[in-house]
Order: C-alpha cells, then sequence, then structure tokens
C-alpha cells in the first residue's frame, strides 16, 4: 500500500441535484381543465467544498428538497418551462446564500384536448406526438441564459431532394440522384440573447411556436442539395425572424430510405416502394449563429449531442 498522503488534490467543476422530477399541474380554476407536463431537472453550483473533503454537509441542500422545491413552486402554476426554470434558479440562489449558481433543465409534453361528440373535452386529453420541447436555464453569478430547443420531431419530404457531386474513390458505391426522400429526426436548440433574457421581453410559449413552424417551412420550401443545406435554410428562417435569438444549433440523423428492388417478383417500382433504414446513419451537425452574439458563458456545458 502506498504511503504517499501529500498529494494535493484540488475541487474542479462540481454540481449536483434532483433528476426528472415528473410533474403534472392540472389548473382547475373553471369546469375547463387546462394541464401541464414536465420533466425537470435541478442541479446546484456553489461551494460545496466542505462536503467533498470533510463530509460536512451543513451546504448541502438535499435533492429531497429540491424535488419538493419544484412541485411546490408548481402550485402556483408553470407557464412555459424557461420561465419556470428561471423562478427556481431564481430562488436557490437567493435562499441559500453559498449556492452561486446551476442548471435547470425541463422537457415538456404536449396534451391536446379529446374531441368527443364533436366537441372539445372540457377535461379529457391525449398526448401529442410530434416532438418533445426542452429548455435549459443557466445561472452564473448575476447572469443568466436561456437555451430552448425540441428533440424528435420527425420530418420527410418525398421530393425536391437529391445529392450529387460528391468526391468518389474506390470505395464510393452510394449513386448519385436529384430526386430523392430526405427524413430526418430534428433536434434543434436555440439561445437568446443576454440582453433580451435581462429585459424580460421574450414570450416563450409564442416564440417557440413559431419558431417549430419556421423550422417545417424552411425544411419544405426549397430544393435540398443536401441535409447541411436545408439546415441553413431552416436556420436562416428563425434567424431573419427572431432578433432575441442569437444562434441556433442542430443534430440531424440522415433516415435515409432505398428504393425496393421489385423486379424479382415481375413488378416494376418508379420511385414509390422503399425500405426505411434504422442504421447505419448520417449524422449532421451544426451551429448557425449571428455574425456578433452575445457571450454563451458556460450555457452549452452538460447539453451533450451537438458540435
Amino acid at each position: 500500500m502506498s504511503e504517499n498522503t501529500n498529494t494535493k488534490i484540488v475541487l474542479g467543476k462540481n454540481q449536483y441535484g434532483k433528476a426528472e422530477v415528473r410533474v403534472v399541474k392540472i389548473t382547475r380554476d373553471t369546469d375547463r381543465h387546462e394541464i401541464e407536463d414536465l420533466n425537470v431537472t435541478s442541479q446546484l453550483r456553489g461551494d460545496f467544498a466542505s462536503a467533498h473533503f470533510d463530509g460536512d454537509n451543513s451546504k448541502v441542500v438535499p435533492t429531497d428538497t429540491q424535488k419538493n422545491t419544484v412541485y411546490g413552486f408548481a402550485r402556483d402554476g408553470i407557464g412555459s418551462p424557461e420561465e419556470f426554470l428561471i423562478r427556481l434558479a431564481n430562488h436557490f440562489t437567493s435562499e441559500f446564500s453559498w449556492v452561486s449558481g446551476g442548471r435547470w433543465e425541463a422537457e415538456q409534453y404536449s396534451w391536446e384536448r379529446i374531441i368527443a361528440n364533436g366537441a372539445e373535452h372540457d377535461h379529457s386529453f391525449v398526448r401529442k406526438g410530434q416532438e418533445v420541447r426542452n429548455a435549459v436555464v443557466t445561472k452564473d453569478g448575476d447572469n443568466i441564459y436561456v437555451i430552448s430547443g425540441l428533440n424528435d420531431l420527425t420530418v420527410l419530404k418525398s421530393t425536391q431532394s437529391g445529392f450529387v457531386g460528391y468526391p468518389k474513390d474506390r470505395f464510393t458505391t452510394l449513386a448519385e440522384t436529384t430526386d430523392r426522400i430526405l427524413a430526418t429526426d430534428v433536434t434543434a436548440r436555440w439561445r437568446y440573447n443576454n440582453e433580451a433574457i435581462a429585459n424580460r421581453t421574450v414570450d416563450f410559449n409564442k416564440t417557440y411556436d413559431d419558431v417549430k413552424a419556421l423550422l417545417l417551412e424552411g425544411f419544405s420550401e426549397e430544393y435540398s442539395y443536401a441535409l447541411q443545406q436545408t439546415l441553413f435554410q431552416m436556420a436562416q428562417k428563425v434567424l431573419d425572424a427572431h432578433p432575441e435569438i442569437d444562434e441556433l444549433r442542430f443534430s440531424t440523423p440522415n433516415n435515409h430510405h432505398f428504393l425496393v428492388d421489385l423486379t424479382p417478383f415481375g413488378l416494376d417500382n418508379p420511385g414509390e416502394v422503399f425500405f426505411a433504414a434504422d442504421r447505419p446513419y448520417g449524422l449532421i451537425e451544426a451551429n448557425f449563429q449571428r455574425e456578433t452574439i452575445s457571450d454563451a458563458g458556460n450555457s452549452w456545458d452538460g447539453i451533450a449531442g451537438f458540435c
């Protein structure tokens, strides 16, 4: 056994909290109920050295307390996930002096009313299946950073897409085409300008709906020479329309669709029957940002899946 006890160890980056607190809020002010459904993660950063080195828990806010705070704050309503996370961030950094910041993340699951007898039901809902909305709020001292986004937004265009002009070597088997299916599962995150966040000028729910609509428009409107170029078209529509957004990042698989050879069965296939392959797949990632943007600080730390 080593006798060396002189190694000097310092504490690097650290955070802790309660992960994936599922909270469902039903608003019952009238007979027509409203539903909000979030999965929230709270992680605190600050002066926790004594807990790591000395086993002193006097500054360790229990993760159970963080969970209960999520539930308690939900009692007053959630609003947008971004606003809810900002409330949590401001609470923990003001309630506990040694908590200097942290990272709060949420996924939001959307519901819509069931149509019964031709009308929207007042208190029966069905889960929407298009995408999952998400948000990350990071607080570092007095600075608050907000990143919004979505994942699993599956889109497909059945024509007006091609792929030609690429380099070829002895391992190239892919044939050029000017007419193919283009399909992907869009994961996108956008960071708001720091000034807009500080001035509380962003309507997060309205902006989310508009950004999603613009992403879909950008995917569909123009001919696609490659998924990379289509991502640029999508980003340009968003950044042109929303000066409060500084940058937009994508991670998108290329969901390949291969034409099935039906000649062994005596059938033709004029671009109508395809095999949808789930792997291997191309993976296209890109970050589009304004030429001049606000400082991102540590807002992207811990957000995996982007270049």
